[in-house]
């Protein structure tokens, strides 16, 4: 069934216009046109009934420029700048900082973000993630290169090789939390930043954990 919701809101991360070229802003608007017209058609047709080329029509664009901007339909729901402004904030990290407490700053900032600026959208995407098996495939293509990325950046910063395994085990964990946090199965109403907080005191503590598989309350 198709979810039921109002227009999209504007994502506070998308790259703002100001300062950029006439070529860079039409393309910027152009994007979001397109990205505008996929979830009005979900929504009134579901995911599976709606076509590229419906929503390059609904758009006022070619199929062909749809596929410039985006590889696939899977591709605009879920492309955003999440990954650029995460490692925008993490290449800010502090050199000497350790490797988790620099992922845990810039996911809970990431997170933050994302509950107060996203928490329409973000439910939308949620419920097309769970229905949609092609969705669940590119989030988790999306999390591989977040893992490999993130990875090479920390060992970089460490003086490590690219390939580090440490780092690789590392912000492969950490990517896992991530996932249960945003599209695991939980209630509308969580507080996601509370829940990523939780989440990452578990990677640090992972003996809070007890044999009921509960957490007693952690500071």
């Amino acid at each position: 069934m198709p979810a039921t919701t109002t227009s999209a809101p504007q994502p506070a991360l998308a790259v703002p216009e100001a300062g950029l070229g006439l070529r860079e802003r039409k393309k910027l608007r152009t994007r979001q046109t397109i990205r505008e017209a996929a979830r009005r058609l979900i929504d009134e047709r579901g995911y599976d009934s709606t076509t590229i080329e419906q929503i390059a029509a609904a758009a006022e664009v070619s199929p062909s420029t749809v596929f410039r901007y985006f590889p696939s339909k899977e591709h605009i729901v879920l492309t955003d700048d999440y990954a650029k402004f995460m490692m925008t904030i993490l290449s800010e990290r502090p050199a000497d900082e350790p490797p988790l407490a620099a992922l845990r700053a810039v996911l809970t900032e990431m997170v933050r973000r994302l509950a107060e600026d996203f928490s329409e959208e973000y439910r939308w995407r949620r419920h097309l993630v769970r229905q949609v098996p092609a969705m669940r495939a590119l989030v988790g293509e999306a999390q591989d290169g977040w893992v490999r990325s993130v990875s090479e950046m920390l060992s970089e910063r460490a003086g490590l090789p690219a390939d580090n395994l440490e780092i690789r085990v590392l912000v492969g964990a950490v990517t896992g939390a991530l996932h249960q946090v945003l599209w695991g199965d939980h209630s509308e109403d969580t507080d996601l930043v509370e829940m990523i907080e939780r989440a990452l005191t578990v990677m640090e503590r992972p003996g809070i954990v007890g044999r009921s598989g509960t957490s007693p309350d952690v500071a």
